[in-house]
């Protein structure tokens, strides 16, 4: 099979269609809006194009069991909504992510577009080898200065999920929890989770 440098070289087709979007690092929320729907997560960050390498199993797993367990609690209390990626979240102007999990609160409904969210109350990233840098350094960052009150990142190598809180424009980190424990969120009043439901697979 031939590789994708190699297509470009020699399909005139493909190389004109390529021509037609912005070179990397110099890409607006404008262009990038204009992107056909995929169901590949696609994030816009410092002018470039960037796409993460599709899930595996076992984040998909940690991902959907999680998901489950807030989507019951905040619908059983109408506390407000809840998604998954791939959903376009606008942190800024020109800087857009897709974290794996984002909940916004009923009292921040306006912040919901009908293509993207604004930011959200609390984000999820469930970390792998290849997302870790990413997840742990570069959005981490950027949420707290986007001001996600809360952030959830779930470690599905070492069974564990941290979960933090924002304070004072910095996040703080409320607690780490492994097999054996349980989780709880300070945004979502009340909701707590087992990490062995969540890492269990089903």
């Amino acid at each position: 099979m031939p590789k994708t440098e190699e297509i470009l070289e020699t399909d005139p087709l493909t190389t004109e269609i390529a021509k037609l979007f912005p070179l990397q690092g110099r890409w607006t929320e404008n262009e990038y809006f204009r992107l056909p729907d995929t169901n590949h997560p696609v994030e816009l960050s410092n002018g470039k194009l960037v796409i993460p390498e599709m899930p595996g199993d076992d984040h998909q797993n940690a991902i959907g069991n999680l998901f489950v367990e807030i989507y019951l609690f905040i619908r059983s209390k109408d506390l407000g909504k809840v998604r998954t990626s791939p959903l376009p979240t606008r942190l800024w102007k020109d800087h857009i992510r897709e974290p794996d999990i984002i909940f916004m609160s009923k009292a921040n409904n306006k912040r919901i577009r009908k293509k993207y969210w604004g930011v959200p109350d609390l984000a999820v990233e469930a970390i792998s080898k290849s997302t870790e840098k990413v997840d742990r350094i570069e959005k981490f960052a950027e949420y707290a200065q986007a001001g996600v009150s809360e952030y959830w990142i779930v470690d599905t190598i070492n069974k564990t999920i941290e979960v933090y809180i924002l304070e004072e424009k910095n996040y703080v980190l409320l607690g780490k929890w492994g097999l054996g424990e349980t989780a709880h969120s300070k945004v979502i009043e009340g909701f707590e989770v087992k990490v062995d439901s969540v890492m269990e697979k089903k």
